[in-house]
């Protein structure tokens, strides 16, 4: 798969300091979806609740903390076009994933996912690479030679939605690009265990959710770029 290198100055990892937005950023429109203080953007998937005490904030870090239920949490605003960019580490055998255009409406498919996994470990990698860190979660794999670093280590990520058109980036990389409502998406949904979710390829407007797989999972400098809030 063809891919593109993204200049890293644009994309600072340990750059100054953490959940903060530089005056570039905020004369761009960039928004912080997460402060490093709460999760007043955030609540329960499919219920007006705070998040549970599964999610926890240590030092500016938003930690999905292993064996404590916290529940999937979604950003209380709906995003059509955008572009999302965090910084993630996974524990070892750890499996978690950021999903987006998430409807409500059908809570057993609720969007796409970005999968952060241990691919050396956890058992999802040993099924196929579209299990994998960076995937279309069991649907499309990304490129081979993506850009992960070890476990324990921050991972930087990205996602663009512009029209119908979809981008996954890791560490400055990007590693998959599909369109939605394309035949070759339809094609590859067909064969995965979303096969039966109406409307699974569809682009809408949606919430943005952090999963809760119960494994130890950390985020810092979450920050989007809305684009228009309507298909």
């Amino acid at each position: 798969m063809k891919y593109i290198l993204l200049l890293l100055s644009t994309l600072p990892l340990f750059a100054g300091e953490i959940n903060t937005l530089t005056p570039q950023e905020k004369a761009d429109g960039w928004q912080l979806l997460f402060n490093g203080k709460d999760l007043i953007n955030f609540r329960k998937f499919c219920s007006d609740a705070n998040p549970g005490p599964g999610w926890k904030i240590e030092n500016g870090i938003l930690r999905k903390i292993g064996k404590i239920p916290g529940g999937d949490i979604v950003t209380k605003q709906k995003y059509g076009d955008f572009k999302l960019r965090w910084e993630w580490k996974i524990s070892p055998m750890g499996n978690n994933g950021i999903k987006y255009l998430v409807v409500e409406e059908r809570p057993n498919a609720a969007g796409p996912e970005y999968q952060i996994l241990d691919d050396s470990s956890h058992h999802d990698s040993k099924v196929g690479p579209h299990r994998e860190t960076a995937c279309l979660y069991d649907v499309l794999p990304p490129a081979e030679n993506k850009p992960l670093k070890p476990v324990g280590e921050w991972n930087l990520s990205m996602i663009v939605v512009k029209g119908k058109s979809v981008e996954h980036w890791l560490n400055g990389v990007r590693v998959l690009a599909y369109e939605l409502e394309s035949d070759a998406l339809k094609a590859a949904i067909a064969k995965s265990k979303f096969a039966k979710a109406k409307d699974f390829e569809k682009k809408v407007a949606g919430h943005i959710m952090l999963t809760d797989h119960i494994d130890e999972c950390s985020f810092r400098n979450m920050k989007i770029l809305p684009g228009t809030a309507t298909p």
